[in-house]
């Protein structure tokens, strides 16, 4: 759920896959060669060899040996690990995850449970006695059939073979093969441990052997669970800037030691049957796979969404045609770690559960569940750790955030597992979310430690938003667009049906209430709502009546059009794969953003003067003060952000050939000059409703860099070069519609240098603000080839939307030089100082 910005190494954690994609090969055949002895005679005979070959199984694994079964047998004997891997595996696709069991001491940059690589790899009999580890690829495939591009592809992708064991015995009823895996684990390789990216970015080095050992190696019926201790060396990473350090400052490497628990889970030999994405449903996907048979003409490019392999049992199939209520086959279960405290359990536990309404409409019941760890004395054999687990992971951490990574098959985009993150700040998040958002509804959150059911209520909303990504969902960041904002204050309506009908929106609390519309928690909270349920019910329905994924198209297509057409709160906004929609933002709430902000500002005008009184704690400091001021500022950005957002705007609505209207269409031009005269109003009218003596006394949070930050985030995002771009193509596609980029600029410096029409002083904010606004217009008006290396404004040199600005400046010059000799010393200063700076911006010979 979380802000982008917390994405930072837990975001390269969360994200990290190293599973290519590519077609599925056949097995080969065992070449096994027998090892000839020399038989040529020489004059002094050397000392006879012993055999390299396989040796009988009890040389090798004699009766001293612990052997335990599992997907492979596993020996144990004089610190020494054999698989003993069955014949019946060889070929078999396996998946294997690695992460921290026991993060390192020091300063703090991983934590137990993270993720640090994941492949798919497989077993095959090579020549000479070999067992071969290869490494798959999924990124490139062929229909399955002896005609076409199928053996062509497979020729254009061998699989890499990432190493290579000895055959030291068969097994004893020759069914298998026992390779020493000792020196593998014992070792360092980017199968069983660290992607090579991850420990790039970790600083480490190479392992220290002997300072390394094996843990343990412990087989289950489908996986095995193998934990290592490793210490690297590591460099820490310099903080001297871009320049690179110098031999006398260079970091000096140190030892970093940790535990790390690797799974290898055998995969299903028949993958999941893939459901293909739809980009109107909001699914994580496996990477994209080309097909080369797919298209007589070309080629053909796809995703699978990710899910968990939801089916009725045998016996209830019928049952569930008849759109009875079953249970699954395999349920699926979210186990909590035990060392979470014991309070939050329940709250982590409820929002887990929250998804069981939305399986129902997909046709399952329970078919989720959240459930507290089972400790030692309980099940001595069960891990966190274990891939075959999925789980809410308590983390020591000053993050304020969570995430909700998961592990899926590659070939079918079945999800095996997921670790959701929980970081224990994030506590601190909520409460500055909520006490800014809903404090003037809510008395609760006047205060700085909220009392265990209101913050128990905010995990609850987070758990069940984190569970919903490890379900295969993604942000909908379009879902508040669809509610009208009065139907925000209308309190039988949002606490019947929820401020936004996604929990997987940024939309946060519902600010836009006001203290008079007596709204309770229920309609100021998420909550899984209509759009989750639709999704969910897109996902997981189970088509029995159809063949495989290509026969389900046509129904899911069928059955999106339809859904959509009579439920607009059903529509996914994705406004991470595609920027520019001002319906698709985070932390905005309902369908106008110029109304919304005005609610939320009048909010805030209330929160800011009582800040002091809620945020004092005896005996402590103001930088509780300080964090809660910067928060309210923080919120007002926000509500800038949305209302600009308008202005070059390009709404994006995905759609198949059966559905008519646009998928694009331009943010029409009243919407977006009630944009502009909303910020004149509320942003370039100094907002100093914001500046608070009484907090900026106590915190040295200066006015004027607040104000500043307000106002150049204002300037910025109305002229981006995106956004100038934009109402340029508007121009060009709808002239007679468009806002245009002359409009736009005519209205800002009318607004922004209103006083030099009445020839009237400038106080000093507004001073800021024009600064703000020329600096912001040279830096797009200079030619390209004079910026600095590596830096671009943006705008395109053939287009328009430069030539505007120019001519803008040039306008404002002249404009500044009639009105330089009104109004007091410092305005004529003021005055002078920029027709200098733009007459050198524009001539600087």
């Amino acid at each position: 759920m979380m802000k982008k910005i917390t994405c930072l190494l837990l975001l390269f954690t969360v994200c990290i896959s190293t599973n290519s994609f590519a077609q599925r090969k056949k097995k080969k055949k065992a070449a096994a060669t027998a090892a000839v002895a020399d038989t040529v005679k020489k004059p002094t005979p050397p000392p006879s060899r012993p055999s390299t070959g396989p040796k009988p199984f009890d040389e090798i694994i004699t009766s001293k040996a612990k052997t335990a079964p599992g997907l492979f047998r596993v020996h144990e004997l004089n610190n020494k690990y054999f698989f003993e891997i069955p014949d019946s595996l060889l070929g078999r696709d396996i998946l294997t995850v690695g992460r921290i069991a026991r993060a390192a001491a020091g300063p703090r940059t991983t934590y137990a449970g993270d993720a640090i690589n994941q492949n798919v790899i497989r077993f095959e009999k090579g020549p000479n006695n070999k067992i071969f580890l290869r490494k798959l690829s999924f990124l490139e495939t062929g229909r399955d059939s002896t005609e076409g591009m199928y053996r062509n592809v497979q020729n254009s992708n061998i699989q890499p073979i990432a190493a290579a064991f000895d055959i030291k015995a068969f097994s004893k009823d020759s069914s298998g093969a026992v390779i020493d895996v000792t020196d593998y684990i014992s070792g360092d390789n980017d199968i069983f441990f660290f992607h090579p990216r991850f420990k790039r970015m970790l600083g480490l080095g190479a392992p220290q052997n002997d300072k390394s050992y094996i843990v343990s190696v412990r087989p289950f019926p489908t996986n095995i669970e193998i934990r290592t201790v490793k210490t690297y060396t590591r460099t820490p990473q310099s903080s001297g800037g871009p320049m690179p350090p110098s031999p006398a400052n260079a970091p000096i490497p140190e030892p970093t030691t940790l535990e790390l628990n690797t799974s290898i889970v055998v995969l299903p030999k028949k993958p999941m049957r893939p459901r293909y994405f739809d980009d109107r449903v909001g699914y994580f996907t496996t990477q994209t796979i080309t097909d080369f048979d797919a298209n007589p003409h070309g080629v053909e490019q796809y995703r699978y969404i990710a899910r968990y392999r939801l089916e009725p049992r045998e016996e209830d199939i019928e049952k569930y045609k008849r759109g009875e209520l079953v249970e699954p086959k395999k349920q699926i279960i979210y186990y909590i770690d035990p060392t979470t405290p014991k309070k939050w359990v329940p709250y982590l536990i409820a929002g887990i559960n929250d998804w069981q309404a939305a399986f129902e409409q997909a046709g399952f019941k329970n078919a989720i569940v959240g459930k507290l760890a089972p400790t030692p004395e309980e099940d001595s054999t069960f891990n966190l750790k274990d891939a075959r687990h999925s789980a809410i992971i308590y983390k020591p951490s000053q993050i304020a955030n969570a995430s909700g990574p998961h592990v899926h098959d590659p070939r079918s985009g079945e999800i095996i597992e997921s670790h959701v993150n929980w970081y224990h700040n994030i506590m601190n998040l909520l409460r500055n979310w909520y006490l800014v958002q809903t404090a003037t509804v809510d008395t609760g959150a006047r205060k700085l430690r909220f009392d265990d059911e209101l913050m128990g209520q905010l995990i609850r909303f987070v758990s069940a938003h984190e569970i919903g990504h490890t379900l295969g969902l993604r942000h909908n960041w379009g879902a508040s667009s669809t509610v009208p904002v009065e139907k925000l204050r209308d309190k039988a309506w949002v606490e019947a049906n929820g401020h936004t009908p996604s929990i997987m929106d940024y939309a946060r609390f519902n600010y836009v209430a006001q203290p008079e519309d007596h709204i309770s928690r229920e309609g100021l909270f998420p909550r899984v709502g209509e759009y989750d349920k639709w999704a969910i019910e897109w996902g997981y329905r189970w088509f029995p009546e159809t063949e495989d994924a290509d026969a389900e198209i046509p129904i899911l297509n069928k059955w999106t059009i339809e859904k959509l057409a009579s439920n607009p709160r059903l529509w996914w906004g994705d406004g991470e794969g595609y920027r520019g929609d001002p319906r698709s933002i985070t932390e905005d709430l309902g369908d106008d953003a110029m109304k919304a902000s005005d609610y939320g500002i009048k909010n805030l005008k209330k929160i800011i003067t009582e800040l002091p009184s809620w945020a004092r704690e005896d005996h402590k400091d103001f930088s509780s003060l300080e964090e809660l001021y910067g928060n309210v500022t923080g919120q007002f950005a926000r509500y800038i952000g949305h209302v600009a957002a308008n202005v070059g705007g390009l709404e994006r609505t995905p759609k198949r050939v059966e559905q008519q209207g646009p998928v694009y269409a331009f943010t029409e031009k009243a919407k977006q000059k009630r944009a502009i005269n909303w910020i004149q109003q509320n942003v370039f009218k100094t907002p100093t409703w914001v500046i608070q003596p009484q907090i900026t006394i106590r915190t040295n949070q200066t006015p004027q860099s607040v104000i500043a930050m307000l106002q150049s985030s204002a300037i910025n995002r109305l002229t981006s070069a995106s956004t100038l771009q934009t109402l340029v193509r508007y121009e060009a596609e709808e002239p007679a519609k468009a806002y245009t980029v002359n409009e736009l600029l005519t209205d800002l410096r009318s607004s922004i240098f209103s006083e030099l029409a009445s020839r009237s002083s400038i106080d000093i904010y507004r001073r800021q603000l024009q600064k703000l606004y020329v600096e912001r217009l040279i830096a797009l008006a200079k030619d390209q080839p004079s910026m600095p290396a590596g830096f671009s404004s943006g705008l395109s040199s053939i287009q328009d939307g430069i030539s505007h600005v120019r001519f803008h400046l040039r306008t404002l010059e002249t404009e500044i030089r009639n009105a330089s000799g009104s109004g007091n010393t410092a305005t004529r200063a003021h005055l002078l100082d920029l027709q200098q700076r733009i007459k050198q911006a524009l001539d600087p010979k």
